[in-house]
């Protein structure tokens, strides 16, 4: 079995791609706004909102546990939409070594195609696969299509 691996999703969100882009890269605390249930809290450990190597720390509830991640900002493409951060402390590495989430939006009509990739190297050969963590970030995209529309009525 190999310890590697990467789970990959997309979902079809009616918000613009650079207002979902920018949720993500430059106001991931607006997060917890949006997904109350899901994520109780997006703190600033260091840095700045919005810039490559800001550490912030996620505050969330998977599978009816709370949970922290802290991860660093690494990339923010502003050209392709897409936001890069690397898990440096939390619960994700009790079972994994590294851990990388990327999401990119794609402008697709009126809205966007919102892709999410999870790169990870296990640290056991049991450790599940993170399908749950996946359906949480596709769950907080639509959250945030849901805040916008809302937000956006005329």
């Amino acid at each position: 079995m190999t310890l590697s691996g990467k789970l990959e999703a997309d979902i079809e969100v009616n918000v613009p791609a650079d207002y979902f882009h920018d949720v993500y890269s430059c106001r991931p605390h607006h997060v917890s706004t949006t997904s109350t249930e899901m994520i109780q809290g997006v703190d600033l450990h260091d840095g700045e909102w919005g810039k490559v190597g800001t550490v912030i720390c996620w505050n969330y509830t998977l599978d009816g546990s709370p949970k922290i991640a802290k991860e660093i900002i690494e990339i923010i493409d502003d050209v392709n939409l897409s936001t890069t951060c690397k898990v440096i402390g939390g619960d994700l590495l009790n079972d994994y070594n590294s851990f990388k989430f990327i999401v990119q939006a794609t402008p697709k009509g009126n809205g966007s195609l919102v892709h999410w990739t999870l790169e990870y190297e296990k640290i056991h050969d049991n450790t599940p696969d993170p399908n749950t963590l996946m359906d949480l970030l596709v769950n907080c995209s639509k959250d945030i299509a849901s805040h916008y529309a809302q937000s956006h009525e005329n």
